[in-house]
This record gives structure tokens, C-alpha cells and sequence, in this order.
């Protein structure tokens, strides 16, 4: 049977389990000084109802990033493969001769990947419309999403990783600025070259070279981020590294938008005589542009494969947009957007789980739907029902194929050590990891011809050593015989 086939599938049930847990599981456990008390599991066929193990599974567990599975899967009920974000691009003025004489107005619409290369193709078509020179502002409307201000360093003190990015209705290139460095020894220097172009920000166009072994390179480079105008290196990079790339989340993410956006349409050829700032689109401007998104189902490959958190959040909060409280924006465009936020968006996938599995299934604690939080809660049952269900689902392709697959690509390719292991290229899997939580979930085909869901999850302190238990039961299963 093919990996990606829907079948029609009954209940989890929740009797025993056929199995204890596996020996190399308790060994891995015990290694990492976990008690089994604090290790939940689900392993069952997707044709049968009788689980081959079961242990703590109906206990609520915080199950990071594997969370991205049920916005993952109410997104693609609710709004199907082939839905697309817009970013809509209006004018109060006119074009003649080469110049917009107006104000130029972006209206974010939640593309979760409006990235560098998408902005410049959307800037190149309004430059073909005549739009070279704007005679007046550039205004940046991120009205279609209700959220509060927000600390990126709130969650685990890292201001400055990409994945603490925070959603944004008008989200550019994740809020981030890739670093890279080219070492030229003739000279003694690493070249530093920077994107997006950020206007009014200075980056250091070199720093010294050092002989010294490559290690921990970025802390070589005694990188200051202090001052949001400018990025600059107090030490040096070491030549041994060879070509290094750094990706950085901006340090004033409020500004990101309005720097990255005129330097992008600077570097377009793009001109302005105003200034950047933000502000509602009125509602007779005229539509000049609209910039489509991927499509869901190629989101959801950065979602679940690379475990994108603010991607997932951007469609975590589209879903909330869905809920009949959310209201449409008065004066924003000939076409208002409801306003999404994160109690909407709860509200409408509680309301999702319900229909979809029945008031007799705990439906999970949700926060941002990433699984970047200490308050999201699942049990383990309760996903691997949504594994089983997803799987009869007439877009059961879309869901499916968004996971990483063992040994191959995304955050699964530890969960199979060669291709000699029938792990490798035989599961597609979810995996979550937080500082107390360790976690996978997915589809395994075992070398008996079965296929089976595979739920696990450690919350311990010890839980990143403890995800060789999760590995061990991932390969347990790929072993079952008959």
C-alpha cells in the first residue's frame, strides 16, 4: 500500500494495548533518566481499532511544535489545499508618466511567506503599470490581524532566534535579516553581505579574519544588535568556516516592515518622495495589484516539515478570521477583511474538533496553534485519532505529504541513523521539541505491511535526552512482525 492512500477507518479505541512498552524504549528512558511515569504513547494500525501499545494515552501533555498537526488539519478542512492569501496594493492617487501621484497602500492579508523574492515580483508589476516614483508615502495596513504588542524574547529569552518571530497580518520575510560571510583571505577580511536591503540601517561590509578553529563562530563574531539602525562585529570571523550564513530576527520587528519595504522597492528602481508609515487603506482607493500566496498545501510544507511557528500562527489566526465574531475592518478598501486574533481562532478550531470528532473526544488546549507555549495540551489518544481521521480525508494528500519523512528530509531525518534502517523513507512524522518536551507523531509502514499511527511524547526536564526513546519507538514499530 502506498504511503499517501486514504482509508476509511474506525474509532481509536481505548482498550490495552497488545504490547509493554519496548525494551529499547525503557532503556532509552532510563538512560535519560525519565521516569516511564512521564512518557505517553500511542501505536495502533490505521485499519484496526486494537492498538499494539498504549501507555498513559489518554493523559493531557504539552506536545510543542507536534501541535502544528491539528491547526495543520483543521486548516485544510476548513479551507482546503488550494487556498491563497492576498496582499493588495491600492492607490488614493493616479498614474501618468512614470509616477504614482499618491500614496502607495500595502494591506497585509496573513500570507504566512510574503519572502523577499515574492515582494520584488509584486514590486516589478506595479513598476510595469507605471508606477516608478511615488509622490507620496508608502503606507503599510496590518489591520487584518487583532493581535497586541508582543516581546519576541518573551517565551525563552531569544530575542533574536527567527523562530520566536511573532504573526503579523503584513508579514515580511519573517521579521528577519540573513547575514552571510565570504571570507577573502588576500585581504583579511570576511565580506558581510546582507538581505533584505534595509533602509536606514548601517551593516558592518566586513570584519577581520582570525585563524582560530571555526566552533562557535557566531560568538567569535561578538555581534552587537543593540541599535536597531545598525548592525556591527566587535570580533572576528575564522577562515576555516569557509562561506557562513547567519539568519537573525531583526531587533525592532515593529520597524522591520516599513525598512525592509523601502529598501526593497529602492532596490527595484522603485523611487519615493515620501516616507514610510502605517495607516489604513481608505476605502476609495483603487486596487493597482493584488500578490497571491502559495498555496496552503505548500505552506503547510514549512509548517510541519521545518516546523515554521510564526507560519503556523499566521494560519492558526486566518482560521480564527472564519469565527463569526470576527467582524470585517470598516474603511479599509473596497473589500474589508474580518480581523483575526488567537481567541477567535481557539474558538473556531474548539468548534472545528467538536463537529469533527464529537463532544466524547477532548478537544485540545490551544494557545497560538504552533506549539511555541507552555499552556497547549493535547492527549495522546486524542491525536492519534486525528491521525486516523486525517487519513480518510478526501485531501488526505495534502495533510500527509506535509510531513517530513524519516531519515530524509525536515526535522525527522535523525529518526533513521542509514538507509539500511526501516525507518528510512517507511514513516512520515511530526516531531516537537521545547526545553522540558520532546515529541513525534505520524504514519510509520512497519516491515509486516501494516501501516500504523505513531503518538509519543516526554515531559520531563530531561525530555531532549529522551528523544532516543522516541526514536527507539518509531523503529520498534517499523519492526513489528506479524
Amino acid at each position: 500500500m502506498g504511503l499517501f492512500a486514504a482509508l476509511a477507518l474506525p474509532a481509536c479505541a481505548q482498550g490495552p494495548s497488545r504490547e509493554p512498552l519496548p525494551a529499547p524504549v525503557l532503556a532509552a528512558l532510563q538512560r535519560a533518566q525519565v521516569p516511564v511515569s512521564d512518557f505517553s504513547a500511542v501505536v495502533a494500525p490505521l485499519d484496526a481499532a486494537e492498538a499494539r501499545l498504549r501507555h498513559r494515552s489518554g493523559a493531557l501533555v504539552n506536545p510543542a511544535s507536534v501541535m502544528k498537526l491539528v491547526t495543520s488539519y483543521a486548516a485544510l478542512d476548513l479551507l482546503g489545499p488550494e487556498h491563497t492569501w492576498r496582499t493588495s496594493f491600492y492607490t488614493d492617487g493616479v498614474i501618468d508618466g512614470g509616477a504614482l501621484r499618491g500614496n502607495l497602500y500595502i494591506r497585509g492579508g496573513g500570507d504566512p511567506k510574503f519572502v523577499l523574492e515574492r515582494i520584488q515580483d509584486a514590486f516589478y508589476a506595479l513598476h510595469d503599470q507605471g508606477a516608478q516614483v511615488v509622490l507620496g508615502d508608502l503606507v503599510l495596513d496590518h489591520s487584518a490581524f487583532d493581535l497586541p504588542p508582543s516581546d519576541p524574547g518573551a517565551f525563552d529569552g531569544e530575542a533574536l532566534r527567527p523562530y520566536n518571530a511573532s504573526p503579523d497580518a503584513l508579514l515580511v520575510n519573517f521579521k528577519s535579516v540573513i547575514l552571510k560571510f565570504v571570507p577573502d583571505p588576500a585581504v583579511g577580511v570576511a565580506r558581510v553581505v546582507s538581505e533584505p536591503p534595509m533602509a536606514g540601517m548601517q551593516i558592518d561590509a566586513s570584519v577581520p579574519l582570525t585563524n582560530g578553529p571555526c566552533g562557535d563562530w557566531r560568538g567569535a563574531l561578538r555581534a552587537r544588535f543593540d541599535d536597531p539602525a545598525r548592525i556591527f562585529f566587535e570580533g572576528r570571523y575564522p577562515a576555516r568556516c569557509g562561506e557562513g550564513q547567519w539568519p537573525v530576527a531583526y531587533q525592532d520587528p515593529s520597524s522591520y516592515a516599513a525598512r525592509a519595504l523601502e529598501g526593497l522597492w529602492r532596490s527595484t528602481g522603485g523611487a519615493l518622495t515620501g516616507r514610510v508609515r502605517e495607516g489604513l487603506v481608505p476605502p476609495t482607493a483603487t486596487l493597482l495589484f493584488e500578490a497571491s500566496s502559495l498555496p496552503l498545501s505548500e505552506i503547510l510544507l514549512d509548517v510541519n516539515q521545518w516546523s515554521n511557528n510564526v507560519m503556523a500562527q499566521q494560519v492558526f489566526l486566518t482560521l480564527g478570521q472564519l469565527s463569526p465574531q470576527a467582524t470585517p475592518l470598516a474603511g479599509s478598501g473596497p473589500l474589508p477583511l474580518p480581523r483575526g486574533n488567537f481567541e477567535r481562532s481557539r474558538s473556531a478550531v474548539q468548534a472545528w474538533w467538536k463537529r469533527t470528532f464529537g463532544p466524547s473526544v477532548p478537544a485540545p488546549v490551544l494557545d497560538n496553534g504552533s506549539g511555541l507555549s507552555r499552556d497547549e495540551r493535547i492527549t495522546p489518544e486524542a491525536l492519534a485519532l486525528l491521525l486516523r481521521h486525517a487519513a480518510r480525508h478526501p485531501k488526505a494528500e495534502a495533510f500527509v505529504g506535509s510531513l517530513a519523512v524519516a531519515g530524509v528530509n525536515g526535522t525527522a531525518r535523525r529518526y533513521a541513523a542509514s538507509e539500511r534502517s526501516p525507518v528510512y523513507g517507511n514513516a512520515l512524522l511530526k516531531t516537537g521539541t521545547l526545553r522540558d518536551v520532546s515529541g513525534v507523531a505520524g504514519y510509520v509502514n512497519a516491515v509486516n505491511g501494516t501501516r500504523y499511527v505513531v503518538v509519543a511524547f516526554v515531559n520531563h526536564p530531561n525530555a531532549p535526552a529522551a528523544r532516543t526513546a522516541l526514536e527507539a519507538l518509531v523503529e520498534w514499530t517499523a519492526r513489528l512482525p506479524d
